[in-house]
């Protein structure tokens, strides 16, 4: 499992100092989730497309990024459409369009993909050691510090012993299916896979205390402001005032 496929790279977002793309990000979700208008979410997703070229990221590995958090989003159109009252676009039976529903669905999934495409032109342009550098330089609390430190670390971890416990369940012949069997092997692998997990958690807490380690992570090199970084968070407010001024009455929206 590699999660840090987008930082290599030579782009801006690559050189920028990692506090500036967690302040911009994070006001720009902020803003974004709770913005309602089209015009304005509209301008927020061509920002965040604008964003993603900027990073010189790989087409299809982005995509299949941005296609899991779609593949919610369509569910939301399956129904949303139907069941939201308002306006009747169309009819066939039973079957009721609603205007007010598609234009409920459409804000969602404009919303969901702009905070997706951002963050992953933002964010995932850093090594996870960085965001946590700048997280740390940011005085976010410790604990939630190391709690996202410590579940990158081990997620990996975890995932090869999941599928060490796959494979010697198919070494004695198991097939999945919708049947009682599958449920309860399933929960077994579940309940085991949280049982090494803690295991593992303890060894490497004990470790750890056994080494000297007393809650803080302690950063040797420091991060600098240089004159780009505060053009480009200069940048991100004007954006983002932008797109707070498109739902403010008055504007577009």
């Amino acid at each position: 499992m590699h999660l840090e496929e987008f930082a290599n790279g030579c782009s801006v977002w690559h050189r920028m100092d990692p506090r500036v793309k967690i302040i911009g990000v994070t006001a720009f979700a902020v803003v974004t989730a709770v913005s309602s208008g089209i015009p304005a979410l509209l301008f927020a997703f061509t920002l965040s497309i604008a964003a993603l070229a900027a990073a010189r990221l790989e087409i299809r590995q982005v995509a299949i990024r941005l296609s899991v958090v779609n593949g919610f989003v369509l569910f939301l159109w399956l129904f949303l459409p139907f069941t939201t009252p308002g306006q009747v676009l169309a009819q066939w039976g039973w079957l009721t369009v609603h205007r007010a529903g598609i234009i409920l669905a459409f804000s969602i999934t404009l919303k969901a993909n702009a905070i997706a495409a951002a963050t992953i032109a933002l964010l995932g342009t850093s090594t996870v050691f960085d965001l946590v550098h700048g997280l740390v330089h940011l005085r976010m609390p410790q604990k939630l510090v190391q709690l996202f430190f410590f579940t990158y670390r081990y997620l990996s971890v975890i995932h090869r012993e999941y599928l060490r416990l796959r494979a010697s369940m198919r070494v004695r012949c198991f097939h999945s299916g919708t049947n009682l069997h599958t449920y309860r092997s399933v929960a077994y692998l579940m309940g085991m896979l949280f049982v090494r997990s803690f295991d593992r958690s303890e060894r490497i807490y004990h470790a750890m205390i056994l080494r000297g380690f007393s809650g803080t992570f302690w950063t040797l090199h420091h991060f600098r402001m240089r004159r780009s970084d505060w053009a480009a968070l200069s940048l991100m407010a004007l954006f983002i005032g932008v797109e707070i001024g498109l739902q403010l009455p008055g504007g577009l929206s």
